[in-house]
């Protein structure tokens, strides 16, 4: 990310925080006051997003990824054709599943985040 787009990412939250509506004119006003130079184009793409989406959305689900893709090794077998091939399938899974070892809670280990 360039300086212009964290400077006006900034003045979004702050306008939204103060429930400020959100324009290109106080998203420039704010990245201005701030002494940092922008491109003129970054707060009027600024002020777009934020008529298109929900800020608060935005800075909820930061970090939340879309869903994990299906294991190719499954998938194979729906696309062979009936018979006995997703009976086999299934105890493999099942297998896979008791291979895998259980993560210790922080609880395990004797302490945690806040001792």
């Amino acid at each position: 990310m360039s300086i212009g787009e964290i400077a006006c990412s900034y003045a979004v939250m702050i306008l939204y925080d103060d429930g400020i509506p959100i324009t290109s004119e106080k998203i420039a006003t704010l990245v201005k006051a701030a002494h940092v130079k922008v491109e003129s184009y970054w707060p009027i793409l600024f002020a777009k997003l934020a008529e298109k989406r929900n800020i608060e959305d935005l800075v909820l689900n930061v970090g939340a990824g879309g869903g994990a893709a299906a294991p190719v090794a499954a998938a194979a077998p729906a696309a062979g054709g009936g018979g006995p091939a997703p009976a086999a399938a299934a105890p493999a899974a099942e297998e896979k599943k008791k291979e895998e070892p259980q993560e210790e809670s922080d609880d395990d280990m004797g302490f945690s985040l806040f001792d």
